[in-house]
C-alpha cells in the first residue's frame, strides 16, 4: 500500500512538472475513448431506433415473405434472390386467413415506377396492396378520401392512395383527390391522401403511393406472385402455434416435405426483434474494434513519451536505486504514470463523447428522425477498460526499462 501511495505522489508530481507532455500524452487517449462512447452510444441508439419501428406494427403480427429453399432468411444469397422467388401466391394468403382464426390481414407487391401529373414526373415506389392494410397496420391513417373495397381490387380499378410527400410533389398546395395521375401511361384516380406518417427504420412511407394489389399485378408489374403477406392475429400467447400452422398450410399447398426446402419464411414480430438485436451486436462489436485502433495508436504515443520521461529521468533513476528504492518501486511509479494518463484521459473521452453523442443527437432529429445516443454505465466500463488496459499494456516495457538500469550506470548518464 505504501509503494502504491508514494508511486501515486510520485506519478502527480511528474505529470504536473512536464504538462505539455502530458497534454499530449492526453490527447490520442480522449479521442479513442470519446470515440468508443460515441459508436457504442450511436449503435445502442440505431438498435433501439430499429426495434422501436418494427414493434409499432403491434405484438400479433405474423409476416409471410417468399425465401430461397436452403438458405437462411436473412441470408445475403436469400436477400440478393429475393425477386426471382415467385411461389408466394395471393390464393395462399386466402386459404390460410380461411383455415386459421385470423383477425385481419394485407398482401402486398412493391415496385419503382414513373408518376407523373402533367408536367411533373417523379420516380415513386408504388406499393400494391389488399384492402384491409388500414385493418391491419395501425400507421396507416387516411387524411382525406376513403380506402377502396375488396371488390374494386378483384376488379383492377386504377386506384391510387398518395403519401403525404408524395402529394405534396404532384399537387402543391391544391387538392388532390379525385384528381387524376399517370403510372407507366396508365391514368389512375387519386382516392386518398395519407396521414403524415415518417419513417420505420429509414423506409419513408410519405414517399409511397398505394394501389390494389391486383391492379398492381396485373396492370403495372405484369406479375402473379406476392411479394410478403402480414398477418394479425387474435391471440399473441399462440404465436408458435399460427406459425406452425401457417407453415403446414404452405408445405401442403407448395408440395413441400422437408422443410430445408421451404420456398417461403414465416416471421413474428418477437422473432424478427430477435434477429435485429443479433445483427446489432455484431455491428457493435465492428465498430468497436475499429474505434479501438485509434486507442492503440494512442497508447503507442505513450510508449514514445514514457520512453522520453526514462531517458530524462535516468539520473533520478540511479539516485533512487542508489539510496534503497527497489526494482519494484521504480516499475510501480512509472506504471502509475501511465495509468494516472490513461485514467484522466478516460474520464475526458468519456465526457467528450457524450457531447459529441448529445450534438450528433439533435443534428440527427432535424432530419425528423428519433434516435437517441444512449450512454450506458457498460460503454463507461468499457470505455475505461480499453484506457485502463492500453495505459498497462504499452507502459510496461517502458516502465521495465526504467526499472532494469543499474544505479551506477543511471548515475553515470
Amino acid at each position: 500500500m505504501k509503494i502504491f501511495i508514494r508511486s501515486f505522489k510520485i506519478a502527480i508530481s511528474n505529470l504536473k512538472g512536464n504538462l505539455f507532455r502530458t497534454l499530449l500524452s492526453l490527447i490520442g487517449i480522449v479521442i479513442g475513448v470519446g470515440a468508443t462512447i460515441l459508436i457504442m452510444s450511436f449503435g445502442q441508439g440505431m438498435k433501439n431506433f430499429v426495434i422501436d419501428q418494427v414493434q409499432s406494427f403491434g405484438t400479433n403480427i405474423i409476416q409471410i415473405e417468399p425465401k430461397v429453399p436452403k438458405v437462411g432468411h436473412v441470408s445475403a444469397q436469400n436477400v440478393s434472390s429475393f425477386t426471382t422467388v415467385t411461389s408466394l401466391k395471393l390464393e395462399d394468403a386466402e386459404k390460410i386467413a380461411q383455415i386459421l382464426d385470423i383477425e385481419d390481414w394485407y398482401a402486398a407487391v412493391i415496385d419503382q415506377r414513373v408518376i407523373n401529373n402533367k408536367d411533373k414526373n417523379e420516380s415513386i415506389m408504388i406499393m400494391g396492396v389488399t384492402s384491409k392494410m388500414d385493418k391491419v397496420d395501425n400507421q396507416f391513417k387516411i387524411k382525406k378520401g376513403r380506402m377502396f373495397f375488396n371488390q374494386e381490387d378483384k376488379s383492377q380499378k386504377q386506384y391510387a392512395l398518395l403519401g403525404s410527400k408524395v402529394k405534396e410533389k404532384l399537387f402543391p398546395n391544391q387538392e388532390a383527390v379525385g384528381k387524376d395521375v399517370k403510372i407507366d401511361k396508365k391514368r389512375f384516380k387519386v382516392i386518398a391522401v395519407l396521414e403524415e406518417r415518417g419513417s420505420t427504420g429509414f423506409f419513408d412511407f410519405d414517399e409511397l403511393v398505394f394501389t390494389p394489389l391486383q391492379t398492381q399485378q396485373n396492370k403495372v408489374m405484369g406479375v402473379d406472385h406476392i411479394q410478403s403477406v402480414i398477418f394479425k392475429v387474435k391471440d399473441s400467447e399462440k404465436m408458435d402455434y399460427y406459425i406452425g400452422e401457417m407453415e403446414y398450410i404452405l408445405r401442403q399447398r407448395h408440395d413441400i416435405d422437408d422443410p430445408q426446402e421451404d420456398d417461403f419464411a414465416v416471421t413474428s414480430i418477437s422473432e424478427a426483434i430477435e434477429m435485429i438485436d443479433k445483427v446489432f451486436v455484431w455491428i457493435n462489436f465492428l465498430l468497436l474494434a475499429l474505434t479501438s485502433i485509434s486507442l492503440v495508436v494512442a497508447g503507442v504515443g505513450i510508449t514514445n513519451v514514457m520512453y522520453v520521461s526514462v531517458a530524462q529521468r535516468t539520473f533520478e533513476i540511479g539516485l533512487r536505486k542508489a539510496i534503497g528504492a527497489k526494482k519494484s518501486d521504480i516499475l510501480a511509479q512509472f506504471l502509475m504514470e501511465a495509468l494516472l494518463l490513461t485514467f484522466i484521459g478516460g474520464i475526458l473521452g468519456v465526457i467528450l463523447g457524450y457531447l459529441l453523442g448529445f450534438a450528433g443527437e439533435l443534428v440527427i432529429k432535424k432530419f425528423g428522425f428519433e434516435l437517441d445516443f444512449t450512454v450506458t454505465p457498460g460503454m463507461i466500463f468499457i470505455g475505461f477498460g480499453f484506457s485502463a488496459a492500453i495505459g498497462l499494456i504499452f507502459g510496461l516495457k517502458p516502465a521495465l526499462k526504467a526499472a532494469d538500469l543499474s544505479p551506477m550506470q543511471a548515475i553515470k548518464k
